[in-house]
């Protein structure tokens, strides 16, 4: 069982910028590709950036690509997503989620298997 506890969120101005914490339980971190999906209401979750258990692959939502950045750093059992140029259609929950990396990458929600509970982000235009 893995927990992730994501944390980072809050208000932040349209243009500004926020950095996304998940923190993982398992000492097996580097085994896991993680996640970042974001729900905003009324929609579906929808993916956001994945990164590799080595960190060497990731990739982007075509909505976020060029302003966030997925990182990862398994001696902390953390992922992060920096997030830049904020816009209002950024706002959402984002949750941060573990599919084993042996399984490969995906963008879609369903192949993880574990979850964070979430972290509200609102941008003010």
């Amino acid at each position: 069982q893995v927990q992730l506890v994501e944390s980072g969120g809050g208000l932040v101005q349209a243009g500004g910028s926020l950095r996304l914490s998940c923190a993982a339980s398992t000492r097996a971190f580097s085994r896991y590709n993680m996640g970042w999906f974001r729900q905003a209401p009324g929609k579906e979750r929808e993916f956001v950036a994945t990164i590799s258990g080595t960190g060497v692959t990731t990739y982007y939502a075509d909505s976020v690509k060029g302003r966030s950045i997925i990182s990862r750093d398994n001696a902390k059992n953390t992922v992060y997503l920096q997030m830049n140029s904020l816009k209002p259609e950024d706002a959402a929950v984002y949750y941060c989620a573990a599919r084993v990396a042996g399984l490969g990458t995906s963008l879609k929600e369903y192949d993880y298997f574990y979850w964070g509970q979430g972290t509200q982000v609102t941008v003010s235009s």
